[in-house]
């Protein structure tokens, strides 16, 4: 097998293990966690620290996902500085819309998450 198509292999199952991840997390890990009746109570209730969980167990799946263009990029010939910056900065762009929508911005990470995305993407127009 070529290292390309070892490469894109590699992305395949980096996607498809991170909406595994997701789904059956959500399905068999989260929403039984979410039904104790002891989680923390984060800012006066447990929705902050259900949607907090919630956001940073998808947030692998926004990684790999990224991790997986880069491997395509690099299985292509195509993984630059610049290419790879810009992946970067979308899935640190991505990562953010996480915590902002889930938390309704009460999360701030998705504003470190956006910061570190726009200086990966102003690199990448450098």
């Amino acid at each position: 097998m070529s290292t390309s198509l070892l490469l894109h292999l590699a992305a395949w199952l980096a996607v498809a293990l991170g909406a595994a991840h997701s789904l059956l997390g959500e399905r068999y890990i989260l929403i039984r966690l979410f039904r104790r009746d002891n989680l923390p109570q984060l800012f006066g209730s447990t929705w902050f620290t259900i949607r907090t969980l919630r956001f940073a167990w998808h947030l692998t799946t926004v990684a790999w996902c990224g991790f997986a263009v880069l491997l395509v990029q690099l299985g292509q010939g195509a993984l630059t500085a610049s290419s790879a910056a810009t992946v970067i900065g979308c899935s640190f762009l991505a990562s953010g819309v996480l915590p902002l929508v889930m938390t309704r911005g009460r999360h701030v990470a998705w504003l470190v998450l956006f910061i570190i995305g726009a200086i990966a993407l102003a690199r990448a127009a450098a």
